[in-house]
């Protein structure tokens, strides 16, 4: 069951992520109408599940830019910052669920290998 949230919850949910508040917990809070008195633990206890979900559409939708970053370093592997800025897009592909697949190839010639014995 879906819980039903408040005009000012979603209101929070959605400044959250914006350029003003920035993932800033109490400026969105007040950006959202709360009191700047109001209990900012209180607020995010109470959307705990709400705000993971949303950090995680966050991610998958900043998923792409970070391909493009990839891709950037790729293209101009001089870019000042360029190591930086890769590392953080592999991080965040990894929490997209994008991570590097890794494969190993095993052959078998079915021959016997014998050791001396030790001494």
């Amino acid at each position: 069951m879906k819980k039903e949230l408040t005009e000012q919850q979603r209101k929070f949910l959605e400044v959250l992520f914006s350029d003003e508040a920035k993932g800033n917990l109490s400026k969105a809070k007040v950006l959202a109408g709360y009191s700047p008195d109001y209990p900012t633990r209180q607020l995010t206890n109470s959307l705990k599940d709400e705000i993971i979900e949303a950090t995680r559409l966050h991610i998958a939708m900043n998923a792409p830019r970070a391909v493009m970053a990839v891709i950037g370093g790729i293209e101009d592997p001089t870019e000042l910052g360029i190591k930086e800025k890769l590392n953080a897009a592999k991080d965040l592909l990894d929490r997209a669920g994008l991570v590097k697949t890794e494969k190993v190839e095993v052959n078998a010639s079915g021959g016997l290998m014998i050791l001396p014995a030790k001494e």
